[in-house]
């Protein structure tokens, strides 16, 4: 497979599309999918849509009973726990599904956290980074047999327009040093989604494995739960009086908008044969240069192969695990994960920053 262009089709859809219409009229009979956070917003609308056209899904969920109330018009959605912040759990997961003996046809990495106070893990690493990134690339590491086993599976890792925030800072990624920035740090994490799907559909051609990374939109969903009124404000998102101002409001998607580009980059025909994209309105986007200041398109940093390649070592040795590129098998890595020096889970204090309005108006969402 050669390298897909970072560039539209174009494909004929756009930012109204809707997930029905996304799917492309694809038959996914007898496919298994794992859609992690798909039980609320736009997960459980590509959930809806992909069970509708015959697939069979598996939803991962924190909160059992929370996740089963949200589904039980999908009696046919099958929910497991997983929490995306423990590896254990992960692990866990992992076994149960391979010891089933499906082949996984699609794995929809949805789930994440946004704009959170500082959290660390028990390992002590930043939440957003360890839950959006961290926590996907173990569970794919260690879904890989059955991913391979489906032979032409594909993985869509769910990026942001955030990810103009902020490239990757690999001297500080749990902001040990630098002052903590609750934006930054959700644009460090939703950079590292758009590379994992580079980084993986590298290592998964030869196996039949491809990935894309997506940029879902401005939807107001759950994803919303830490951002203030004062941040919405501050960003451009209300105006004094707490309104959506007029311009703001015609860049929102409904949530079947905004699940459009995920159920179309998991199921829909154009994207035979590509792979390790960045995607968004259902189609792959446009890069732009670094200093763009449009709200469309997708930042150099999180298309370079070389940080892919970094943040694939990275990764590796933060979580323990790693891909055995003789055979592609998920493994344990050699390497001792360097241990950041506080492991609380207490909030911790952000340092002052400055606000901008600019850019953070309309890609903080996803």
């Amino acid at each position: 497979m050669a390298l897909t262009a970072q560039q539209p089709l174009p494909s004929g859809f756009g930012r109204t599309t809707t997930a029905h219409e996304a799917l492309g009229g694809a038959d996914l009979s007898g496919r298994c999918a794992i859609v992690t956070g798909g039980y609320s917003g736009i997960g459980r609308e590509a959930v809806r849509v992909l069970a509708a056209a015959g697939a069979r899904i598996v939803v991962p969920a924190r909160d059992l009973g929370k996740a089963r109330a949200a589904l039980r018009e999908l009696p046919e959605v099958e929910v497991r726990s997983l929490d995306l912040a423990d590896p254990a759990s992960i692990d866990a997961f992992a076994r149960d599904f391979i010891a089933s003996g499906r082949a996984l046809d699609l794995l929809i990495a949805n789930a994440g956290i946004m704009a959170t106070p500082l959290l660390r893990d028990a390992r002590g690493y930043e939440s957003q980074f360890a839950t959006n990134h961290l926590g996907h690339f173990q569970l794919a590491a260690r879904l890989w047999p059955s991913l391979r086993r489906a032979g032409a599976a594909r993985v869509v890792s769910l990026s942001s327009g955030a990810h103009r925030f902020a490239d990757i800072d690999f001297d500080d990624l749990h902001y040990e040093r630098r002052a903590y920035d609750k934006w930054k740090a959700y644009g460090q994490s939703k950079t590292a989604n758009a590379l994992f799907a580079l980084g993986l559909d590298r290592r998964g051609q030869a196996h039949g494995v491809s990935a894309f990374s997506v940029h879902p939109g401005s939807i107001a969903t759950e994803l919303q739960r830490h951002v203030s009124l004062a941040d919405l404000q501050a960003m451009g998102f209300r105006d004094a009086e707490g309104n959506i101002p007029a311009k703001v409001a015609a860049m929102y998607k409904s949530v079947e908008q905004g699940a459009a580009t995920t159920v179309w980059c998991a199921a829909n025909a154009q994207l035979d044969g590509k792979g390790g994209v960045y995607c968004e309105d259902c189609d792959i986007a446009q890069q732009v240069a670094a200093d763009s200041a449009g709200h469309s398109g997708v930042m150099p940093w999180a298309t370079d192969p070389e940080r892919a390649d970094r943040l694939w070592r990275t990764s590796e040795q933060l979580t323990g695990v790693a891909f055995d590129a003789r055979g592609f098998t998920a493994r344990a890595a050699r390497a001792e994960a360097p241990r950041p020096r506080t492991a609380n889970s207490r909030p911790a204090a952000a340092a002052p920053r400055a606000r901008r309005r600019c850019r953070r108006s309309a890609a903080c969402s996803g």
